[in-house]
C-alpha cells in the first residue's frame, strides 16, 4: 500500500472514531488548579516573601531589571554534571558556546529562568548527581540580584524518549498506554514519572505528546503519540496532566496546533500539516483542549507550518494566529507557551537567529527554549524592547506567567531536594512494580494464526531470539533481544540471543524463533530479508515489534506477531510475560496498521 493511501487510512479512521465516539471537542474549558502549598524551605533565599501567587509575582517583577526580565524568559542547555565544577571537555563546550566555563556562571550572566536537561550534555548520569546539579543550580539563582529560583526541566516521555534511566524507574510511553487504554493507568504513570522528577529537583517535564498520529511515515512523533483516536488520545493526555501536576510537577502538551500528520522531522526540516480547519478541529484540537481543561500549565509549540490555520507560511512557533489566535483565544489557555526547542531546523529556515525569539514572543510565546546563540537571542530581544518592536509590557506579561507558574509548582517556598528526597522517590520497589503492573496491560497480540502463542514454558522449549537491537532510550537498558531471551529464561524458557548473521544456521532445533523488528520501511530491506530467510528453515517465526506496530504489514506473515511501542526493559519483561502465558495478551491497537489491521485490534488467548 503506498504511503499516501495509508495516511488517508488512518485519517478516516481516526476521523470515524471520533465521530463515532462525539470526539472531545464538547471537553469543557476548565479553570487554572488551585497553586500548591508546599513547605517552606528554611534555606530560601527569601524567607519573609513565600506566599505563592500572583501577589508575590508581581512584587518581584517589581524589582527586576529589564535584563532580568528577559532572562527569566529563556530556558537554556548546559553542560557538565555539575553546577560549578563540570568536566573539563563540558567546561570547553560551555566557554565556547555562552563565553563561560560552568553552568552556575551561565546562570548569573544571563539572568536564566530555566535549564533544560539532556544526557547528551552530561546533565543526566544519575539520580543523585541530577539533585546535587539542581541544587548547585538553585543556589546560583539565588545568587543573582533577582534571586528567583529556575523552572529545571527534562523530556522524560517515557517509552522511546527517556533523558533520565536506571535506576529511576522507566515506564511504558505513549502509545504503550494507548494500547492499555486506562486513563487510571496513565495517571499513575505521569504520578510516578512525578514524583521521581522533582526528587531531583525537575519540577517541569516537556511531557506529555498531545500530538494524534495518524501517519504511518511520520518520522519524528510516531509511538510517542497515545495513538490515532482523537477522542481516546485527549482522555489520556488530560489524564497525564492530572498525574504530573498533582505531585507538583509541571506538564506540558505538545506539539501544538499538532504534529500527527507530518512528513518531515522538525528537527531537520520544516514540516507542512495539509489538514484543513475542519480536520484540524475534528482530530488534532481534542487533546490540546482537554490539556486546557484538566489545568495543564504549559503548552508547546510546534516548528511546523500550517496553511488552513495560518496562510503565512510562517512556522506555528512564529504564528500570531495560531498562538494567540487559537491557542489563546479559541482554547482560553492562560498558562505558559513554551517554544520547542529554537536550535531546530524547523523554525530556522525562514529567519535568522536574532529574529526567531522576536518573533516568537510577537506570537504570544513566553519560554524560549535552548537558543542556538544565547546572547545572540538576548540581545535582540533587548533591541527589539530599545526599538519599539516589543514592549516592556509585553515581556512582563509573559514573565509574569513563569513567575507565577514557579510558584504554583512550589519553587519559592522550596527550589532545593536532597539524597534522602532521591532516595525515598526514585527507583522505588513500589516504582519499578507499578512500572510492571501498567506495563502488563500494554503487550499486543497481532496475530496467532497458529495458535502457538502461549509457549509452554514447562516444556523448557528451546528459543532463538534475534534482531535489530537499537541503543535504549536512556542508555540505561538493552539491547532488547539480549533483554527478551534473558526474560523469558527466567520464566522456564531455554533462551538465547544470536546476532541476525548467525540466526539462519542457528534456527533448526529451535521450538521458535523471535526476531525483534524496529521500524521496517516498506519494499525490500535487510529486516524482511531475515524473516523471509528465517521461515525457511520451517521454525515457527514469531515478530515482536519493538517500536512502531507498523512492522508486521510490511513483513511476510509468521507464527505469530506482537506489538512492544519500545524496546526498554519494561515492555520486554511485558512481552516475555505474553509470550509465556504468564499474562494475558490486554493490549488494542491504538492506531490502525494499514492492509493489515484495524484501530482497536488486539487478539487474547483462548
Amino acid at each position: 500500500m503506498s504511503y499516501h493511501a495509508s495516511r488517508r487510512t488512518l485519517l478516516a479512521a481516526a476521523a470515524l472514531a471520533a465521530v463515532t465516539a462525539g470526539g472531545a471537542a464538547s471537553v469543557a474549558r476548565g479553570s487554572r488548579p488551585t497553586p500548591d502549598q508546599p513547605r517552606p524551605a528554611p534555606d530560601d533565599p527569601r524567607p519573609g516573601d513565600r506566599a505563592p501567587g500572583p501577589e508575590r509575582a508581581a512584587r518581584l517583577l517589581g524589582r527586576m531589571s529589564l535584563e532580568e526580565k528577559v532572562g527569566q524568559l529563556f530556558v537554556s542547555r548546559a553542560y557538565g554534571h555539575s553546577a560549578t565544577d563540570p568536566d573539563p571537555a563540558d567546561a570547553e563546550k560551555n566557554l565556547a558556546q555562552f563565553g563561560v566555563r560552568t553552568a552556575a556562571e551561565l546562570v548569573s550572566r544571563y539572568h536564566l529562568g530555566g535549564v533544560i536537561y539532556f544526557a547528551w550534555a552530561q546533565n543526566t548520569r544519575t539520580p543523585h548527581q541530577i539533585a546535587e546539579l539542581s541544587n548547585g543550580l538553585q543556589r546560583a539563582a539565588a545568587a543573582t540580584g533577582a534571586g528567583v529560583p529556575l523552572l529545571l526541566s527534562t523530556d522524560q516521555e517515557h517509552g522511546i524518549i527517556a533523558r533520565i534511566g536506571k535506576p529511576a524507574t522507566l515506564l511504558p510511553g505513549a502509545m504503550a498506554l494507548g494500547a492499555g487504554g486506562s486513563t487510571a493507568a496513565a495517571r499513575r504513570a505521569g504520578r510516578v514519572a512525578g514524583t521521581e522528577l522533582a526528587s531531583m529537583g525537575i519540577r517541569q517535564d516537556y511531557a506529555p505528546v498531545a500530538d494524534v498520529n495518524v501517519n504511518p511515515a511520520n518520522p519524528v512523533i510516531g509511538v510517542r503519540s497515545f495513538g490515532a483516536d482523537p477522542r481516546a488520545v485527549a482522555g489520556l493526555v488530560a489524564a497525564q496532566v492530572r498525574g504530573y501536576q498533582g505531585v507538583g510537577v509541571a506538564a506540558t502538551a505538545k506539539h501544538f496546533p499538532g504534529h500527527g500528520d507530518t512528513e518531515t522531522d522538525s528537527h531537520l526540516g520544516l514540516p507542512v500539516m495539509r489538514h484543513t480547519r475542519a480536520q484540524w478541529e475534528e482530530l488534532d484540537e481534542p487533546p490540546f483542549r482537554a490539556a486546557v481543561a484538566a489545568g495543564v500549565d504549559a503548552v508547546m509549540t510546534a516548528h511546523i507550518v500550517f496553511p488552513a490555520l495560518d496562510p503565512s507560511e510562517d512556522p506555528a512557533t512564529l504564528s500570531h494566529p495560531i498562538v494567540t489566535g487559537i491557542l489563546r483565544e479559541r482554547l482560553g489557555f492562560r498558562g505558559v507557551v513554551v517554544t520547542d526547542a529554537l536550535d531546530m531546523a524547523g523554525v530556522r529556515q525562514k529567519y535568522g537567529d536574532d529574529r526567531v525569539p522576536v518573533l516568537a514572543l510577537k506570537a504570544g510565546c513566553d519560554q524560549l527554549l535552548n537558543a542556538p546563540d544565547l546572547a545572540l537571542a538576548q540581545r535582540a530581544v533587548l533591541a527589539a524592547v530599545a526599538a519599539g518592536e516589543l514592549s516592556e509590557a509585553r515581556i512582563e506579561e509573559s514573565v509574569l506567567r513563569i513567575l507565577e507558574l514557579k510558584a504554583r509548582r512550589g519553587l519559592f517556598a522550596d527550589p532545593y531536594t536532597s539524597a534522602e528526597r532521591v532516595d525515598a522517590a526514585t527507583g522505588t520497589a513500589g516504582h519499578l512494580a507499578a512500572a510492571d503492573a501498567i506495563a502488563a496491560g500494554t503487550t499486543t497480540l497481532l496475530a496467532n494464526p497458529e495458535k502457538l502463542l502461549p509457549l509452554d514454558p514447562g516444556a523448557a522449549p528451546r528459543l532463538l531470539v534475534t534482531g535489530t537491537d537499537p541503543a535504549s532510550p536512556s542508555g540505561t537498558t538493552g539491547p532488547p533481544t539480549s533483554v527478551l531471551a534473558r526474560e523469558l529464561t527466567a520464566l522456564g524458557c531455554r533462551a538465547s540471543a544470536v546476532a541476525p548473521s548467525r540466526a539462519v544456521a542457528a534456527a533448526p532445533g529451535h521450538a521458535a524463533v523471535l526476531v525483534c523488528t524496529y521500524n521496517v520501511p516498506e519494499g525490500e530491506s535487510p529486516q524482511r530479508t531475515l524473516v523471509a530467510e528465517l521461515l525457511a528453515t520451517g521454525v515457527p517465526v514469531v515478530v515482536v515489534a519493538i517500536r512502531n506496530p507498523y512492522d508486521p504489514a510490511r513483513l511476510p506473515t509468521c507464527a505469530a506477531e506482537l506489538a512492544t511501542y519500545s524496546w526498554t526493559d519494561v515492555e520486554l519483561r511485558a512481552a516475555a510475560r505474553v509470550i509465556t502465558g504468564a499474562t494475558r495478551p490486554a493490549g488494542r491497537l491504538p492506531v490502525p496498521v494499514p492492509g493489515r489491521y484495524p484501530l482497536g485490534h488486539g487478539l487474547a488467548y483462548d
